[in-house]
């Protein structure tokens, strides 16, 4: 499996767990409970063997980055979170600074 697929996959786990933790009501449900434990248990397994084959400043700019964006993201479709253009532009430079790291070699 390529790193970087591998990677997202970490993320995706991250911010599952994530969203499933906002969902668990303080641990107080159950299942969203087991969720935030599966979620953040795979996503640090999977960014484990992604720091075999990958500089940890990139890793993890990427995994703290992309996961940060994705859950705003989150926030803002699934939670009515409001979305103003101060979020919207600070989610875009996250971006841009993730995109510059990758540039960089």
């Amino acid at each position: 499996m390529p790193v970087w697929l591998l990677l997202v996959g970490a993320v995706t786990m991250e911010v599952i767990g994530t969203t499933a933790l906002k969902l668990s009501d303080g641990f107080t449900r159950l299942w969203p409970s087991v969720i935030v434990v599966a979620g953040y248990g795979l996503a640090f397994i999977a960014l484990g063997l992604v720091l075999r084959r990958m500089e940890v400043s990139v890793a993890y700019a990427v995994w703290a980055g992309l996961g940060t964006a994705m859950v705003a993201v989150v926030g803002v479709v699934f939670f009515g979170e409001a979305m103003s253009w101060v979020k919207a532009g600070s989610l875009l430079l996250i971006i841009t600074g993730l995109v510059g790291l990758n540039l960089a070699g």
